[in-house]
This record gives C-alpha cells, sequence and structure tokens, in this order.
C-alpha cells in the first residue's frame, strides 16, 4: 500500500507527525530519545512505512527530531515548556475545562456562573471566618504569623480531623494524616509519590475534570471508567484493569462530581475486591463530605487505610481562600510524602491550619453546614424544576450536594450551548469536559448554588431554540 502521493496521505502523514509531537510534549520522547523504527512505528500506527518515512523527514525538516544515518531518528532538545492544553484532547478553547475555570474565576459579579464548581461567596460562613481571625490576633503567637507549621501540620487539627473522620468509619490516627495546603495539591503530591510517566491511572467518565488536568502534568496514561448511578461500572472497571494495568483510581466519596451520585455499599466492596486482586491504589476525595445528610461508604472506612489514601479540604464549604487541605494514609507511607512535601513545599501554611482550626470548633461552622444542606436541597428543587421546563432532564436527582447532571434535548451539543450562553455572560459546563471518552456531548453540570438567577434558564431556552430545538 502506497499511501504517500494522494489526498489520504497528507492526512496519513499529519497523523503520524501529530503522534509523534503528542508523544514529545508529553515528555514520554524526551531530548536525545531515538525514535520508534519505521517499520515498529507503521504497524502501531496501521499505516505504510513509507508514510511513516515521509512523516520523519518532515519533522525533522522542522527541526523537531534529526536523523543519524545507520541509527535512526532521535528527538531534538530542548524541550518546550509543558503545555496542558496541547497534550490534552483537542477541544475549542471556549469550553476547555482549564478555560472553564479561567473564566469563572477572572469574571466579575455581572457574569453568572452556573458551570463553575464553588459556592457563592455569601452562601459561606463569613462571620466564622472574622471570629476565627479576631480570636487568633488575640490569642495566637508570633510563631503562627511568622513561622514555618511543623512537617505533618497543626497537631491539634490533625486530632480534629481525626475525630471527623471516625465519624464515617474511618480509622486513622493524627501521625497517619498530614496537612496540605488544599484538595488539589494533595493529589498532585501522591501523583508524584506513585506515578512514574506512562504510568495509567483510573477514573470516572465523568469525573472532576482537574483530575485530568493533574494527570496529564504528571503524564499519566488516563483512561475513563463508566460512571453508574451506584459508582463505577464493575464491569467495564474490571475489564480496565486487565487491559490497561493501572497504578491509580481516583475518585470522590460521599457526592461524586459532576454526577451528584453516591457509592453504594455493594459497588464498595465489589471494587475493593478487584483492587485488591490486582494491587491497585486508590485517591478517595472526600472534599463534599460536609455536604451530606445521611453519609454514604467511604471505601478507606471499608479498606482501613490499606490501599486507600483519603484526602480532603473544606474550600466549598468554609473558605477557598482559606487553603488547607489532608491527606489520611497508611503509616509506612507518611514518612515518604513529608519528606517530598518538604522537598516541594518545604511547609505548610500555619496560619491558614490555626484558622480552620478555629473555625471548625466553633459551634458556628456546625449551624451553618446544617443551614447550607437545607438552601442547597431548596435550590436543587428549584433548578431542576426550572431546567425540566425548558427541556433539560437530571441524569439523577442528587440526595445531597450543588451538582446537577443533565440530558440536553436530543439533537444539541453541550458545547455549542455553552458556548451561545458564554456570548450572553454566562458561564456553563459542557459534558465533555469531565468525559476522558468525549462520551458526553449531550450533557451540562450544573451548580445549583449558583443557579439561583431567572436569566440563566432565559439565555439557555433562547440559545436551544437558536440551535433547534424545541422549547
Amino acid at each position: 500500500m502506497n499511501d504517500t502521493t494522494n489526498g489520504a496521505s497528507g492526512t496519513r502523514i499529519e497523523v503520524v507527525m501529530a503522534a509523534i509531537s503528542n508523544r514529545i510534549a508529553a515528555r514520554s520522547l524526551v531530548p536525545g530519545a531515538r525514535l520508534p523504527s519505521v517499520r515498529s512505528f507503521a504497524r502501531t500506527m496501521q499505516v505504510s512505512v513509507s508514510t511513516v518515512v515521509e512523516a520523519y523527514e518532515r519533522l525533522a525538516a522542522e527541526g523537531v527530531i534529526r536523523s543519524r544515518p545507520g541509527s535512526g531518528f532521535y528527538v531534538c532538545g530542548p524541550l518546550a515548556p509543558l503545555s496542558l492544553s496541547e497534550i490534552a484532547p483537542p477541544l475549542e478553547r471556549d469550553v476547555d475545562p482549564l478555560w472553564i475555570s479561567r473564566q469563572s474565576l477572572e469574571v466579575d459579579d455581572t457574569v453568572l456562573k452556573p458551570g463553575c464548581g464553588w459556592l457563592p461567596p455569601s452562601w459561606m460562613p463569613e462571620a466564622a471566618l472574622r471570629r476565627a481571625m479576631r480570636t487568633l490576633a488575640r490569642t495566637g503567637g508570633s510563631d503562627i504569623l511568622t513561622n514555618y507549621g511543623t512537617p505533618l501540620g497543626l497537631p491539634p487539627l490533625r486530632q480534629l480531623l481525626a475525630r471527623r473522620m471516625g465519624e464515617h468509619g474511618i480509622t486513622a490516627s493524627p501521625d497517619q494524616i498530614m496537612l496540605m495546603e488544599s484538595g488539589t495539591q494533595a493529589i498532585d503530591l501522591l501523583c508524584r509519590f506513585l506515578l512514574e510517566p506512562g504510568d495509567t491511572v483510573l477514573v470516572d467518565d465523568p469525573c472532576y475534570f482537574n483530575f485530568h488536568a493533574l494527570l496529564r502534568a504528571h503524564r499519566a496514561n488516563i483512561v475513563g471508567v463508566p460512571f453508574t448511578p451506584t459508582g463505577p461500572d464493575i464491569e467495564r472497571f474490571a475489564e480496565a484493569l486487565e487491559r490497561h494495568k493501572p497504578r491509580l483510581y481516583i475518585t470522590n466519596s460521599a457526592v461524586h462530581n459532576p454526577t451528584g451520585a453516591a457509592l453504594s455499599p455493594v459497588t464498595a466492596h465489589r471494587l475493593l475486591k478487584l483492587a485488591d486482586a490486582s494491587n491497585l491504589i486508590i485517591i478517595e476525595d472526600d472534599i463534599f463530605a460536609d455536604f451530606e445528610h445521611v453519609p454514604a461508604p467511604r471505601l478507606a472506612a471499608y479498606d482501613g487505610l490499606d490501599r486507600v489514601i483519603h484526602i480532603g479540604s473544606f474550600s466549598k464549604t468554609l473558605s477557598a481562600s482559606v487553603r488547607c487541605g489532608f491527606i489520611a494514609a497508611r503509616r509506612d507511607w507518611i514518612d515518604g510524602l513529608v519528606d517530598l512535601k518538604i522537598a516541594t513545599n518545604f511547609s505548610g501554611g500555619q496560619l491558614g491550619a490555626e484558622l480552620l482550626f478555629s473555625a471548625l470548633k466553633d459551634g458556628g461552622y456546625r449551624k451553618h453546614i446544617e443551614a447550607l444542606r437545607v438552601r442547597l436541597a431548596k435550590a436543587m428543587s428549584e433548578t431542576i424544576s426550572r431546567l425540566e421546563a425548558i427541556g433539560i432532564t437530571p441524569w439523577l436527582k442528587p440526595q445531597a450536594g450543588m451538582f446537577l447532571w443533565c440530558r440536553l434535548p436530543e439533537g444539541l451539543n453541550a458545547a455549542d450551548v455553552a458556548r451561545a450562553c458564554l456570548a450572553e455572560g454566562i458561564i456553563l459546563a459542557p459534558g465533555n469536559a469531565f468525559s476522558q471518552r468525549d462520551a458526553a456531548s449531550n450533557f451540562l453540570r450544573f451548580n445549583v448554588a449558583q443557579s439561583t438567577d431567572a436569566r440563566i434558564f432565559e439565555v439557555l431556552a433562547a440559545s436551544m431554540r437558536a440551535l433547534g430545538a424545541s422549547v
């Protein structure tokens, strides 16, 4: 087969060139690395040898690779700075997950943000935080304002966290808990600790889109497993374990992002049985724990922190500005994690930990959470009614939390709807931002706490009509 001279050949050559360029961008091919032989790469790409030869020659002409006669082709150096957008699946920039976050963080209050992932500032316990700051100002020593914290983090806060985890059946002593700047930083540190470039990581499909970004930054191979109303599809999970031999699985416990689903006990037990048989490590992100009315199963409780690592923070319920999260893990891993924390961050923020501890032990936080659950339940019911009135239906009706995973009317693409609404000052979160398999093109995630303005639904309905839906 000669596919280097016709119209189709240009496409095949460009595909081969893109495959090599993506490997270089993802650091699986580093400066000086030898490229696969033309014959082996032709088999991998299922094209002719001549196509690969032409692709390599063009990359050499561009200065991306160079030829060594009799030896093969090698990557030129130095590497360009890492660009997550370049190694991500190709998406329009205005519906790319990183861009959604940037827009949500950068805009002013005139822009509506039903696609963002946090509560409005007016829903947060500002009074409790002010009391905590006043208390620290009166009673805190100079170390709190000027010195580094201890490697594991503030002992009284770790003791409090251990008690809170115990309420969910997780047995963890304070010396198994290490404070971090955030839940995101906790996952980043764990990826540094556990992964090598090219390792496979399983994620739910759909899942929190920043999991994708973090894993791409660590040059991991990401595999999505379909998510059901009771947890990951166990049959597909078993298939992925057999086929890909993953190192990690990252998921939410309690309230799932973006679906709002909760893990069932049966699925949890079957999942852990599979993980044990395949030596899989699980990172369980419990950031939405306080939204629950009735606690869902925790994998870490069933597992005893053996192969499950439990993480969390309070950025969704207390303050996104007070950066403090935690990792709970087996004792023999904590020492190595502390060393890595010192190497990459030196020490945690003592002021943030003190503020968090003061706010959590204040009775006002408990009252805030109780009121917040009621407020979210009301917003959930109202948002579902408003969406159903314009033909948008929830995948399920969550028992708790702020997220609603919704299906658009037949024939509509969520990216098109998001783009139309963005032009009207409304930021949405289209489904494929959360899907590693691009399997959610007709879904949107709504944050019900950010969906109280009637204009959102008016613009949505008008945008959908303009795109051909009958609303």
